[in-house]
């Protein structure tokens, strides 16, 4: 007697799964590339604030040639030079990351970080002798900031402009995955603006923004910009002491030194390149940072010095981490390439969970 076939459970529809994949990816990616978007309440910045450095030593690297010079045959870039592709068989032998040529200077001394640049094409002046800052005047509707407290005199090295391209990948849940970022920085001297785009393909992407000056302090911030589904910004305002949120959320105290949670990376490597003497493993620096729809004061430890191989080659570098100070907090380790003026090879965000992003040098390009 023949049997009849057995009936199979029909196949459940692909599409549901991977659309449901995708948006829990697309959620953590967003979500940790914004990780340090979410640092807990407002403190109190008379409470929080850092001992603001004053400056009076700033090394600039050079605008590079290439960007008022006519369209040229593609090039490659400078600071990673490779004597052969980079392969597992090889890569023990992959090229030091390099830096174009500094062209140093020093920059005045003010009174102010809010006085303007020296204007373009003149050199600039010695330092003069270190006077107490005088804090902006505020209306007579506004409670002035804190006042500066003096510190000791901090150098500084800018560097050049540049495109820095990385590789992400994290995980989610138990999901692994992958992405990609790329950060260009560009500065003539006077004025700076700096973009960081993570994007994956078929998630979309998420940037931050963040334009200023150059003054004797470093990176003076005057927009920071978060953009992904919506738009969201803080402005400072030096000559009226605050600093506002599109977010409507209380205004907070300008100090002096003040960074945005982009430009506190690059402020933070103009001062290691500045003088990596004054920072040896163990030291710590804190920068008073906003984002935006609030302040804080972000505190970073040198933990050590570490050879990296990343997808661009093999790098020295000076690891700095800055630990979780609250209930959902995250852990943020960062390192700096001494070869490339101290700019970022590697960074990881660690949630509290357990949950990663993990985001390393793969490519470094001319702006």
């Amino acid at each position: 007697m023949n049997t009849p076939p057995a009936r199979q459970a029909p196949a459940l529809p692909a599409r549901p799964l991977i659309t449901l994949t995708s948006l829990v990816v697309l959620a953590h990616v967003l979500l940790l590339q914004a990780a340090p978007l979410a640092w807990g309440p407002v403190p109190d910045p008379q409470a929080t604030a850092p001992r603001p450095f004053i400056t009076r030593t700033l090394e600039i690297k050079p605008e590079p040639a290439l960007a008022s010079a006519p369209a040229a045959p593609p090039v490659r870039p400078q600071p990673v030079r490779r004597r052969t592709p980079v392969s597992p068989s090889n890569r023990a032998t992959a090229p030091e990351l390099t830096s174009p040529p500094a062209i140093e200077s020093i920059a005045p001394a003010t009174t102010d970080s809010t006085a303007p640049a020296d204007p373009p094409g003149q050199p600039a002046e010695t330092a003069a002798t270190p006077t107490e800052p005088v804090a902006p005047t505020p209306t007579p509707t506004q409670t002035p900031p804190p006042p500066p407290l003096p510190g000791a005199s901090t150098a500084l090295t800018i560097p050049g402009s540049v495109r820095l391209k990385y590789a992400m990948t994290g995980r989610a849940k138990n999901l692994d995955y992958s992405a990609f970022a790329q950060l260009d920085w560009l500065q003539d001297g006077q004025t700076y603006d700096a973009k960081m785009v993570v994007s994956a393909l078929f998630l979309g992407s998420r940037s931050m923004t963040s334009s200023g000056r150059i003054t004797a302090d470093g990176l003076a911030p005057t927009r920071f910009l978060d953009k992904s589904r919506s738009e969201r910004a803080a402005h400072f305002q030096a000559d009226k002491g605050t600093i506002s949120f599109s977010a409507n959320t209380p205004d907070a105290p300008w100090l002096r030194g003040a960074q945005d949670r982009l430009s506190v990376f690059l402020q933070l490597g103009s001062l290691l390149a500045g003088a990596p003497a004054s920072y040896p493993v163990g030291a710590s620096v804190s920068l008073y940072t906003a984002g935006p729809r609030e302040v804080d004061t972000w505190t970073f430890t040198v933990e050590s010095e570490e050879t990296l191989k990343l997808p661009v080659g093999e790098a020295a570098t000076l690891k700095l981490t800055r630990k979780p100070q609250r209930d959902h907090d995250q852990t943020v380790e960062i390192w700096f390439a001494p070869s490339m003026d101290y700019l970022p090879v590697r960074s990881r965000i660690t949630q509290q969970n357990g949950d990663f992003i993990d985001q390393q040098l793969r490519a470094v390009e001319k702006p």
